[in-house]
């Protein structure tokens, strides 16, 4: 599996998608999303998990944008906030309410701890993808060409940090959140312990 073995759907769903998150996202968020598509796809090509690419990137692409100021919501978790943009986002696409509440369903899902693959490929997807990028969980289920091929496509810059920060305010608002959970739970130690960032 290497980066070029990765397909990325291109439809107007996908790109208004990357759109939004080019727009809103800092640049170290913006590569977050994209290696989280990349991660998700990779993994399922090579553990022949069947998906939705379309709805896996577009979700991939609105995961975090909770945590922007422009979209932040002082009383919902971000991932929550962020599954309600999906919601809106996929109206705006002319998406049918079904596929709407299946990309809010993803995005909530992806701060589980699992998520079933049997029930929810794309949230299964997203939840693994994001773990590893952002905590480092599970490395070994990606080759190390595919790791640094993604890394130096798609930069870190300083991702770490910029998270911490994020979740931080997050808890402190929102004292009842995951994100807050996680806060609790030494999340900032299993950040800047990511082997990614090694």
């Amino acid at each position: 599996m290497r980066l070029a073995d990765i397909v990325i759907p291109d439809t107007s769903a996908t790109r208004g998608a990357l759109e939004v998150a080019t727009a809103y996202c800092t640049p170290a968020l913006l590569n977050h999303s994209v290696r989280a598509y990349l991660w998700a796809a990779a993994y399922a090509a090579m553990n022949d998990i069947a998906f939705d690419a379309e709805l896996l990137y577009v979700s991939s692409m609105l995961h975090d944008l909770g945590l922007v100021k422009e979209f932040d919501n002082h009383t919902v978790p971000f991932e929550e906030a962020g599954g309600h943009l999906a919601w809106v986002f996929g109206a705006g696409a002319g998406w049918p309410v079904e596929r709407r509440v299946r990309a809010s369903e993803v995005i909530v899902r992806h701060m589980w701890d699992k998520v079933d693959v049997s029930q929810d490929p794309e949230g299964h997807l997203l939840e693994l993808s994001t773990a590893l990028d952002i905590s480092g969980r599970r490395p070994e289920d990606f080759p190390a060409e595919l790791r640094a091929e993604v890394l130096e496509r798609y930069p870190r810059l300083g991702l770490g940090e910029e998270f911490v920060a994020c979740f931080r305010d997050q808890a402190e608002r929102k004292p009842d959140s995951l994100a807050a959970e996680f806060v609790r739970g030494g999340f900032a130690d299993r950040v800047r312990a990511n082997v990614l960032d090694r």
